[in-house]
C-alpha cells in the first residue's frame, strides 16, 4: 500500500452518505486497556439450563419443542408487540415528539445442537436456516401493517448476546427504521441520478479494483461477493453482497440459497480463524423494506461488524471522538481484507 493511504484521510460512505476517518499510524500505539476473555466453542451439545436447546422450559415459561432442525418462536421478552398504546402527548413544544411504534419480534434457533455456530455449522446445515429466513421475512413482510423485516445475529457476549445457543432474531416493524431508511434514500437518490444500482456499480468498481490491486475482496462464488468495504468502519467490518441484481432473500433461486449458506460458513470460519476464538459480530441482512412501496433501488446484502480489534481479546470501542465527532478506523480496509483472505477456511476447532 502506498504512503500516501498510510496517512490520516476520510473515506465517503455512498450506502449511508457519511464519512469514516482512517488513521493507520495508530495502530502502532500501546494498549492498557481493557483486555477481554478469548471465547471458546461451547462442548456442551444439550445444556439443560438453556432456554433454547430442545425440550427446555424458556424464560417466559413456555416450553420449547423436541426440535431437531430450525426452530422458530415469538420472543418472550420482545421489544415490539403487535399492539402498542399511543405515548402521553408531549406539550408545549413541537421537538417533543413521539409515536406508537408496533411490531412483531422472533427467535430462530439454527440448530438443536448447543455448542455450534454458523462457522461450525456445516453448509448443508446452513441451508435449512437461510430457508427459515427467506420464510420469515416473506411471512411478516406479508402483513399488510409490517414495512419492514430486520433479520440479524448478535454472536458472542462481547456484542449482548444473552445465550451462546445458535441462533438469531427477526425484528418486523410498522416503520423502516433509521439504517434501511438512510440506505433507501442513498440507493433511490444514486438510481434517479445516474439510472444504475448503487450496490451493482459499487460491486463492479471493486471488481476492476481487484484486478488491478486485489485490495478489498476476501473471496467469491458463483452467487456471492464477500469484501471490506471502501468505507469500513469496524476492524474486520465485512459486506457480503449479491452479484445479481435483487431485493429480498425470497427471491433466491436454490442455487443461490445454496451460494449464500456456502459464504456464511466460508466467511464465519475465516473470522474464528483471524485469531482462533469463537469470534463475535453483529451480522444483519438489509432487504428491501415491505411497505407496499416499489423499490427497483434496493439490492439484497448483509453487514458483519464485528469489534475485535487487533486480538481476541482486544476490541474496538466507539467512544469520544466517534461518538462526539464521527467514525474512525485504524486499520484500513484493505489491511483488514489482506488478513481475512490468508484465514483458513478449515476451522481451527473441528467437530467431534
Amino acid at each position: 500500500m502506498d504512503k500516501k493511504s498510510q496517512s490520516p484521510h476520510r473515506r465517503w460512505n455512498p450506502l449511508r452518505q457519511s464519512w469514516v476517518l482512517v488513521s493507520p499510524h495508530r495502530t502502532q500505539r500501546p494498549w492498557q486497556g481493557e483486555v477481554g476473555q478469548k471465547a471458546a466453542p461451547s462442548g456442551v451439545v444439550h445444556d439443560p439450563e438453556c432456554y433454547l436447546c430442545p425440550g427446555n422450559k424458556r424464560a417466559g415459561g413456555a416450553a420449547n419443542p423436541a426440535y431437531d432442525g430450525v426452530f422458530s418462536f415469538v420472543n418472550d421478552y420482545a421489544a415490539l408487540m403487535p399492539d402498542s398504546a399511543a405515548p402521553d402527548a408531549a406539550t408545549g413544544s413541537p421537538l417533543l415528539k413521539a409515536e406508537p411504534a408496533r411490531g412483531l419480534c422472533k427467535v430462530l434457533c439454527y440448530h438443536p445442537d448447543h455448542s455450534l455456530t454458523l462457522a461450525r455449522m456445516t453448509r448443508e446445515e446452513i441451508r435449512p436456516v437461510v430457508d427459515a429466513w427467506a420464510e420469515q421475512y416473506k411471512e411478516l413482510g406479508g402483513l399488510e401493517w409490517i414495512k419492514y423485516v430486520q433479520i440479524f445475529e448478535n454472536r458472542g457476549a462481547m456484542m449482548g448476546a444473552s445465550n451462546p445457543h445458535p441462533h438469531g432474531q427477526i425484528w418486523s416493524t410498522d416503520f423502516v427504521p433509521d439504517e434501511p431508511a438512510a440506505e433507501t434514500r442513498a440507493q433511490h437518490e444514486h438510481l434517479v441520478l445516474t439510472g444504475r444500482c448503487l450496490l451493482c456499480e459499487y460491486l463492479s468498481a471493486e471488481g476492476a479494483a481487484e484486478q488491478a490491486a486485489g485490495q478489498r475482496m476476501i473471496f467469491e462464488n458463483e452467487h456471492f461477493t464477500a469484501l471490506v468495504p471502501w468505507w469500513a468502519v469496524w476492524p474486520f467490518e465485512v459486506l457480503l453482497l449479491s452479484r445479481r441484481h435483487l431485493g429480498t432473500m425470497p427471491e433466491l433461486t436454490s442455487d443461490e440459497r445454496d451460494a449464500l449458506a456456502d459464504a456464511l460458513k466460508r466467511l464465519t470460519t475465516r473470522f474464528d480463524n483471524l485469531f482462533e476464538t469463537s469470534f463475535p459480530y453483529t451480522m444483519g441482512f438489509h432487504q428491501t423494506p415491505t411497505d407496499n412501496a416499489t423499490h427497483p433501488e434496493w439490492h439484497f446484502h448483509a453487514h458483519f461488524y464485528p469489534p475485535l480489534l487487533r486480538s481476541a481479546t482486544v476490541r474496538k470501542f466507539m467512544v469520544g471522538f466517534e461518538m462526539l465527532g464521527m467514525p474512525q478506523r485504524d486499520i484500513t480496509a484493505e489491511g483488514a481484507a489482506e488478513r481475512l483472505r490468508g484465514a483458513s477456511e478449515v476451522h481451527f476447532w473441528p467437530r467431534g
